[in-house]
């Protein structure tokens, strides 16, 4: 799959998983991976970059298997970021899904 179409679904998963609950970085990886291949350095630059676009804040919580792990926790912009995403999403693959499924003679 085309690396920057992945990048601009992975924003769109992120913000999705965010909005349900707070995760740690290597648990959206694991989430993810589920469902989507991708490596662990494409997600934790997004989370860069939308803790410095003030879509998510950070807190540290004590773990039991390590040292203690930041959570990422969704903010009002990144909630409305998400809603504008999930626009262009829907609109986006409902134009593709008409291209490829659309009857010519119509």
């Amino acid at each position: 799959m085309n690396i920057q179409f992945k990048k601009g679904v992975l924003e769109l998963c992120v913000l999705s998983l965010l909005t349900k609950r707070d995760f740690y970085g290597y648990e959206l990886v694991e989430y993810i991976s589920q469902h989507i291949d991708i490596s662990d350095g494409t997600i934790y630059p997004l989370l860069r970059r939308f803790r410095a676009d003030g879509y998510v804040t950070t807190y540290l919580q004590e773990s039991q298997e390590g040292p203690p792990r930041k959570y990422y926790k969704i903010k009002e912009d990144g909630r409305q970021a998400f809603k504008e995403l999930l626009e262009e999403w829907e609109e986006f693959t409902a134009r593709v899904n008409e291209i490829i499924r659309g009857d010519l003679n119509e």
